[in-house]
């Protein structure tokens, strides 16, 4: 793909979902002397406190859409599920990166893997789960543990359950709806590590240093960076992540998560295409952010400098883990981020700091 014309300063960029990273996406364009034109279904999104515009309509709403569309020179979303329709009611009127197929693909869990494995890049043993009968035939080839996963939305844990006995399985299949899924052999693993790239235009990859994720019940909890990991594991994690942005075409940031087993072999979990809570570190511990880098990359600009200048361990603060604020904003060497929700609800992400250290 060439590159279009880079889009000079005062030009707008159009985000389709009004949360944090949407409310981070905007900051970054605003430092490039870029406006953002928000586009939400709730009303009061965090985003539309940093934005020159905002849009509050349903993602069905294909007029509003276009509507929206035709008032930004880019359109990029904060968030993989966007409806195919939505994104295709968007293009009529802007260009939109990344590219559909990268939504197309990551928003089905079973496609995800079919084209992750196709490129002979390692996953978890799978079996595509259509009806109660593909689940206990899917079981004999992936074997107890399992995990059976919704195709379609889920994030944080939620739409799947785990399958530790073949008895099992008729709740399991109950607890995420009966609804087309994919089963997932439980994989042992050392850690899980995380890589953020970004591509250009033009075919450019820029890739930050991978990350060491920590999660509870089902949410990122802490990201640390360097990962404890071998100077050949973590460029294969960089060569794995370019390998897939490159096949998807993608335009913007990526991230892509991955399992280090005992033997320093990586096996691919998932990959979201667009900034990353994994990558949220990077605002502090970079020149130039993930969130900047997809405004770059989007905008036609030179991608910016991935090389980190500290160690840093970033730690989400999770619904009444807010409170802690005063605190952490007396500490040295500490960056607070808060994300203007008006409500503290369990399991909801309010904040983010990270710690800062002298890069090893």
């Amino acid at each position: 793909m060439m590159r279009e014309a880079p889009l000079p300063p005062g030009s707008t960029i159009g985000i389709l979902g009004g949360g944090q990273l949407g409310r981070m996406l905007a900051a970054a364009a605003s430092r490039l002397g870029l406006k953002t034109h928000i586009y939400s279904d709730e009303d009061n999104a965090p985003a539309f406190d940093v934005a020159a515009e905002a849009t509050v309509a349903p993602y069905t709403d294909t007029q509003a859409l276009e509507h929206f569309a035709a008032s930004a020179d880019v359109v990029t979303c904060e968030f993989e599920n966007v409806p195919a329709a939505s994104l295709e009611a968007a293009g009529r009127a802007a260009k939109v990166f990344p590219p559909p197929k990268s939504f197309a693909v990551a928003q089905d869990r079973l496609a995800e893997k079919d084209f992750i494995a196709g490129f002979s890049i390692g996953v978890a043993p799978y079996a595509g789960v259509e009806s109660l009968d593909d689940l206990r035939s899917g079981l004999a080839r992936v074997k107890l543990p399992a995990l059976i996963k919704t195709r379609r939305l889920g994030y944080d844990g939620k739409g799947q359950a785990l399958i530790r006995v073949a008895r099992d399985a008729e709740d399991a299949w109950a607890a995420i709806g009966r609804v087309h899924a994919v089963l997932e052999g439980v994989v042992l693993f050392e850690r899980e590590v995380s890589v953020i790239a970004v591509r250009g235009q033009e075919g450019t990859l820029g890739f930050y240093d991978p990350v060491e994720n920590v999660h509870e019940n089902g949410i990122l909890a802490m990201s640390r960076v360097p990962a404890d990991i071998s100077a050949s594991t973590a460029f294969e994690a960089r060569r794995i992540a370019g390998a897939i942005a490159e096949a998807l075409g993608h335009v913007g940031v990526i991230a892509i998560e991955m399992f280090e087993r005992a033997d320093g072999s990586l096996i691919v979990n998932e990959f979201a295409p667009r900034v990353h809570n994994s990558g949220h570190w990077t605002l502090d511990a970079c020149v130039v952010s993930q969130f900047e880098n997809h405004v770059r990359a989007i905008a036609g600009w030179p991608l910016g400098d991935t090389a980190r200048h500290s160690d840093a361990v970033m730690t989400n603060l999770i619904g009444a883990d807010v409170e802690q604020w005063r605190a952490l904003a007396a500490e040295p060497g500490t960056a607070v981020h808060l994300y203007g929700k008006a409500e503290a609800r369990p399991g909801r992400k309010m904040g983010h700091y990270t710690r800062l250290y002298p890069k090893r």
